[in-house]
């Protein structure tokens, strides 16, 4: 009765998988204790409690895609599969995938100390030209270099092919399942089993149920450590594998010398300020999907100048106090790619940083460089569930040390908790601006937050107390972007009364654009048109409408800093728009549609395929990129546009893979 018991397919897959999550277990304390020079200073048996238990969460994605096919088969309703030589398949299936996943975390135990992360594809790329001989010799060295750890493998397998189940002894039949008499109740369990079983397994896979979570990525270990070395423990091999298969790795070019990189373009900020630092509040607003489309201020001379707009609240913001300009660009397209540029000065270049193993780097941002360097209290508020598009993980990477999700939203006896949720993505802007408001004012100051807005977003909904209170316009966002305007104009009445409002620097942008119906706005440059609008209630000079300069949300961080007249060495690849010269000026993204980069500088949009300048616009009198003028720019602009784009995309990509992104202090 036992023994059958254990060989219903139900039991033993649960119980296979249960030996395969006692292995990852098992392989990530042998990680620790071959790595335990690494750790040791800081580890405690609490935080490597806690850290093994975050490992979880990533290992169920890596067993789930691991085991998809013996899941299949072991659950497929089928009662003819019940005999010993479909078992010894599935065994066989089992044994070798798991084999390959567990051999594959214990080579990281002694090649981790060498890279600082678990391997990624990447890996295929580095050791792409040794050549069948090379890669022969190198594995056989570590072989046997290794050689406990080859029998350790070997071990394991052997465990796995033992307490495979259901067993398989004997011959014919394998012994029966619980439920393959009558056939009716093992058809109804098997069926059940495996509807139940297929969300079950997508949710693991993605690390999560709601539409509001993406699939975790390599990034989100940074949610649960203290430092980017400890991702390792909280990390597999085989999940580091699986999440980078289909991205490009960051190659680094080989355009030019380092030092005539650096003399063109240099990332290195070193401030020779006298001035003494100046402690204001930072607070940066990053609004989804406000592209400059929406807004009236930007574009009074648009339809005849019969164009509104959908943010009054903002457009007499920027009219009556604000500093703004005429060209400012995002450094992507998507959330994922905002936030690092916005709030680190890291942009987005071939992939975003989220989903590249250089999200595992040491990394420096607003938050690290005040709340480390001046004593700020800093903070990341988003309205989502709280590992929400990574971006709690981001945040803690980049230095902030608190962070108020929906999670906290919902503790907050003030409020109204899911009461206030709009249905799928996050808690409404309204309601959570106001508690973001609130939440500042407890914090000791001087204190530096950021808030990523929700609202305007897909299915671009508004409460029913605002049906029909905003224009709608020619694109669905349209409403909701003029009822998050409303959220920030109410949001801006509480901040008036407090203590810490006129002693604030708010810094407002978008993520990204969207709802583009004129032709400008359709154009590759048009798609990265947000506003960056920079307001200090206690400072009537920041304030005006610059038409010469050319920004891009990379240089809030390096602008936010000077502003404040900091006095550390730092790393960013933003300039000073308050102290940079319009000649000097430019901005540089990543175009996907067109699988290349473009770059803008002067009156000149430069596109650029990694190897040639493909094509080039007057986009001030053309702004519509009709006329290509590659032919006809002046030879000596076009060459120093050129240089100069390469030499911050080398010294980017070579930052990246190199771990270079902070300065020691």
């Amino acid at each position: 009765m036992k023994s059958s018991f254990y060989n219903h397919p139900v039991i033993a897959l649960v119980g296979n998988l249960g030996i395969v999550y006692l292995m990852f277990t098992f392989c990530r304390l042998v990680f620790l204790l071959l790595n335990w020079g690494m750790y040791a200073d800081t580890m405690t048996w609490g935080h490597a409690l806690d850290l093994f238990g975050a490992g979880l969460i990533f290992d169920t994605t890596a067993i789930l895609y691991t085991n998809a096919l013996v899941i299949l088969m072991m659950l497929f309703p089928l009662h003819w599969k019940e005999r010993k030589g479909y078992y010894k398949v599935v065994r066989w299936i089992y044994v070798i995938c798991n084999s390959v996943a567990i051999w594959a975390n214990l080579c990281d135990c002694v090649y981790f100390p060498f890279t600082g992360k678990r391997t990624t594809t990447s890996v295929f790329y580095e050791f792409s030209n040794e050549g069948v001989g090379g890669m022969t010799k190198i594995m056989g060295e570590q072989f046997i270099a290794n050689w406990y750890l080859v029998l350790l493998a070997f071990l394991l397998s052997w465990v796995l092919w033992k307490t495979f189940l259901p067993r398989v002894k004997g011959k014919g039949k394998s012994e029966k399942s619980a439920f393959t008499s009558p056939l009716l109740r093992y058809y109804i369990v098997q069926t059940v089993a495996l509807l139940v079983t297929i969300p079950l397994t997508v949710a693991g896979m993605r690390g999560g149920f709601t539409a509001a979570v993406r699939p975790i990525t390599i990034s989100n270990a940074n949610q649960f450590v203290d430092r980017p070395a400890e991702t390792g423990i909280v990390l597999n091999t085989p999940f580091s594998i699986y999440r980078t298969l289909s991205k490009k790795p960051l190659i680094t070019p080989d355009y030019m010398s380092e030092e005539e990189a650096l003399a063109l373009y240099s990332p290195i900020h070193t401030p020779a300020d006298s001035v003494a630092f100046t402690p204001k509040n930072v607070v940066v607003f990053i609004l989804e999907s406000f592209g400059k489309q929406h807004f009236g201020y930007y574009n009074k001379t648009l339809r005849n100048g019969t164009y509104k707009g959908y943010t009054p609240f903002l457009d007499s913001l920027i009219a009556n106090g604000a500093m703004t300009w005429q060209y400012s660009y995002a450094n992507g397209r998507r959330s994922i790619e905002g936030m690092p540029s916005v709030l680190s000065s890291l942009p987005n270049y071939v992939e975003p940083l989220f989903l590249t193993p250089a999200s595992l780097n040491h990394m420096s941002g607003l938050a690290r460089e005040l709340g480390e360097q001046k004593g700020y209290t800093t903070a990341f508020f988003h309205g989502a569930q709280n590992n929400s598009m990574g971006f709690q993980a981001f945040a803690r990477a980049t230095g902030f040390k608190n962070y108020y999700g929906r999670t906290e939203y919902n503790e907050d006896p003030n409020f109204h908790g899911d009461d206030d949720f709009d249905g799928t993505w996050a808690i409404w802007d309204e309601e959570f601006l106001q508690f973001y408001a609130q939440q500042m004012t407890k914090m000791q100051q001087p204190f530096m937050t950021a808030v990523f807005t929700a609202s305007s977003h897909t299915p671009c909904v508004v409460p029913e107390r605002y049906k029909g209170k905003f224009p709608k316009g020619e694109d669905d966002v349209m409403e909701c972007v003029a009822y998050s305007d409303n959220a920030l104009r109410l949001f801006f009445e509480t901040a008036k009364k407090q203590p810490w409002f006129k002693n604030t620097l708010f810094v407002i942008t978008a993520d990204h654009t969207s709802g583009a119906t004129d032709p400008f706005y359709r154009t590759t440059l048009g798609n990265y048109c947000v506003p960056i609008i920079l307001y200090a209630p206690g400072d009537k000079a920041l304030r005006g409408y610059d038409t010469q300069h050319i920004v891009e949300q990379t240089d809030i961080m390096p602008t936010v800093l000077s502003y404040l007249h900091y006095d550390k060495p730092y790393l960013a690849f933003g300039k000073d728009m308050l102290n940079t010269s319009a000649e000097e000026s430019h901005a540089l993204h990543w175009v996907a549609s067109s699988n290349g980069y473009e770059f803008v500088k002067g009156p000149y949009a430069l596109e650029f395929d990694g190897k040639q300048v493909t094509s080039a616009f007057h986009y001030r009198t053309d702004s519509t990129f009709t006329h290509n003028i590659l032919k006809s720019i002046p030879a000596d602009t076009l060459d120093q546009m050129t240089r100069q784009m390469k030499s911050i995309i080398q010294q980017y990509m070579q930052r990246m893979n190199n771990d270079q992104l902070v300065i020691k202090k």
